[in-house]
């Protein structure tokens, strides 16, 4: 009996022709779920006014988002889909989540100035993520440019964290600082200042024993107030992109200042 050759998979032709699996890596796809979990959990929580629950789940999808990455590259589970799904994930984690928990909270009654900034927030943040994207290859891994979402994220859902349930704040009290610094999140996010990226620490490396303890410390000082030590770091991470650039325009004056006033001559004469 002639038994007919096995069929070649759609799109794959020609002697030697294999079949390919499609499939994902499930471990660090369930980082990312969870991550787009905690991000969506947000929004549902700001949407029912429970804004505490809503900051803290924002916090925890940036945990995950930074687990997954990581899990990926310790398993060698990397893949083209995990990347897309990881963009997508913190599109809504850390671009639709903060701007509408903001909005919720502070700007709603601002009318159009209100939803204005959440947007702005929010397309900043998508910006901000598809240009990550496409200067994967070329981008000095020691410096992020632009502010990155999660931080950007962190720093308003720090806000509504430490505002709403520590200092007891309506967020019709405080609606402009809110809409200022929305709007310096969404800015900053797809502005040319480069923050540094912590990249190049070597953590597999010895160390003094004096940075242990200031690690201990650390521990100590955010289980004593998580909130108000998170967005604190977050605030001064963001102002550091532009103390730094600021820092460099002013040596640029100053070393231009410096040219002996003899050099300057010969170069205008030449």
């Amino acid at each position: 009996m002639n038994v007919p050759p096995p069929e070649e998979p759609s799109g794959v032709t020609g002697p030697g022709a294999t079949h390919q699996r499609r499939g994902i890596y499930l471990l660090p796809n369930l980082f990312t779920t969870a991550s787009l979990f905690s991000g969506f959990f947000a929004i549902v929580q700001g949407m029912n006014g429970h804004f505490e629950l809503a900051a803290q789940a924002i916090f925890i999808a940036m945990v995950l988002d930074g687990l997954d990455g990581r899990v990926a590259r310790l398993t060698h589970t990397q893949s083209a889909f995990g990347a897309e799904y990881d963009s997508l994930s913190d599109m809504v984690s850390f671009g639709a989540a903060p701007s509408l928990v903001m909005y919720d909270w502070a700007l709603r009654g601002m009318g159009k100035l209100g939803w204005l900034a959440a947007f702005v927030y929010c397309a900043g943040a998508a910006l901000r993520l598809a240009r990550f994207n496409t200067q994967l290859g070329v981008a000095d891994k020691r410096w992020f440019t632009g502010l990155p979402s999660p931080s950007a994220a962190a720093l308003l859902a720090g806000m509504v964290w430490v505002l709403h349930s520590d200092y007891q704040l309506e967020g019709s009290q405080v609606a402009w600082v809110a809409w200022v610094i929305t709007l310096f999140a969404g800015l900053s996010m797809v502005s040319n200042i480069r923050f540094y990226s912590f990249k190049d620490l070597n953590l597999r490396r010895s160390v003094p024993f004096w940075a242990a303890l200031l690690i201990l410390l650390l521990f100590v000082v955010l289980s004593l107030d998580q909130s108000r030590v998170l967005w604190g770091f977050f605030l001064i991470y963001a102002v550091s992109g532009y103390v730094l650039w600021a820092t460099r325009q002013w040596q640029k004056r100053h070393s231009r200042r410096g040219v002996p006033a003899e050099t300057t001559k010969d170069i205008s004469s030449s």
